[in-house]
């Protein structure tokens, strides 16, 4: 029995370290498709699209393994509340690989020209480098369960939230002389970088549950 215990936490082990793995995927596409969206870097919005087919098949495969180790251990209690969590975190993460790729489109979209006017370039600046923030952290928590920081995680959305609320209030604002495309653009980038923040939150609170059984 002991061995078959030894056995199984290690491929518990393997589901986290797998999560850790997703999440260092995430935050290296969020990083690119913050740069090529500021730089008009074609190439790297590029390789940013391409990358999220391998975050979602890896994405896949993890839950394949997950619900494999549900059907051939049949855990209890804390066990199978680590794994149905797992499963759930893995689907936020790999919505946040999507909310790069989205971005990445747009820069792919208004190339050669900047999809963002220069007076508006550190509001995204900001919010990618708040992306990339949640995101470490995120991963973070996942590998060591801090509920100490899963908690900051959710305050850290706060200033992606702030920056978010900035952005529109520049482009309602009468004086806005960018035209409707681009202010649509701009929208649209926004509520990607908020998505963002928001599934790395969703993350945070399932580790906060897992090991607390509480809501954050």
């Amino acid at each position: 029995m002991a061995l078959i215990r030894s056995v199984f936490q290690d491929e518990l082990d393997g589901v986290s370290q797998s999560l850790v793995d997703l999440t260092e995927m995430v935050a290296a596409s969020i990083l690119k498709a913050t740069t090529s969206v500021l730089t008009c870097d074609l190439k790297l919005a590029e390789e940013v699209i391409a990358t999220d087919d391998h975050i979602d098949n890896f994405q896949h495969d993890l839950d394949a393994r997950i619900i494999d180790i549900i059907a051939r251990q049949q855990p209890v209690a804390s066990d199978l509340r680590a794994l149905v969590t797992a499963l759930r975190m893995s689907a936020d993460l790999e919505r946040m690989g999507d909310m790069s790729h989205h971005i990445a489109k747009i820069s792919r979209l208004r190339h050669p020209e900047p999809a963002v006017p220069q007076e508006l370039v550190s509001i995204f600046e900001a919010m990618g480098a708040a992306a990339e923030k949640i995101t470490n952290k995120t991963g973070i928590v996942i590998a060591t369960r801090d509920t100490e920081m899963a908690l900051e995680v959710e305050r850290d959305d706060d200033e992606i939230d702030k920056l978010h609320r900035q952005l529109i209030g520049t482009l309602v604002d009468p004086n806005w002389s960018h035209g409707v495309e681009t202010a649509i653009n701009l929208t649209l980038l926004g509520r990607y970088y908020e998505r963002y923040a928001d599934h790395a939150v969703s993350v945070s609170r399932r580790v906060y549950f897992l090991v607390t059984g509480k809501y954050a």
